[in-house]
């Protein structure tokens, strides 16, 4: 069997994603991230693939980066979100935005802007009608700070 260039570039390729998506840095910024999340609740938060938090990998300047933020909730009075915070670790102020929902009238979902100090995983948690706290991360690299 011989090789294509092609074929090393593939592998190399699939290598590469296969060690971002599992690398020690993402596990440790998890770690980081639950334990902000207990020191500043006082309660232990989950990470779930329900939260999303989307923002883009990189952005020119930290004064108005742009996020979305979303949860997969039915807002019925037995399952619904009651409030989703975001945090921003390396920024002055570590809590950026906190939004609150009322079940069966309102959407659980964000879009808005929010300034970012420095490159740093930006946390978002959203509290549950039953007290749970999910949690998710996202990396964000700015190249100018939004915070001076």
């Amino acid at each position: 069997m011989s090789l294509t260039r092609r074929d090393v570039l593939i592998a190399g390729s699939v290598g590469f994603a296969g060690v971002a998506l599992f690398s020690p840095r993402s596990a440790r910024a998890n770690d980081e991230a639950l334990d902000l999340v207990k020191q500043l609740t006082g309660r232990t938060a989950t990470v779930s693939d329900r939260l999303h938090l989307i923002m883009p990998t990189d952005f020119p300047t930290g004064y108005t980066v742009p996020m979305s933020l979303d949860i997969d909730s039915p807002m019925t009075e037995a399952d619904h979100v009651r409030q989703m915070r975001v945090f921003a670790p390396r920024n002055p102020l570590i809590e950026v935005a906190s939004f609150h929902f009322v079940p069966q009238r309102s959407l659980p979902r964000v879009s808005t802007r929010i300034r970012l100090a420095k490159p740093q995983h930006v946390v978002a948690v959203a509290e549950m009608n039953d007290g749970i706290l999910l949690m998710t991360t996202t990396w964000v690299r700015v190249a100018t700070d939004g915070c001076a």
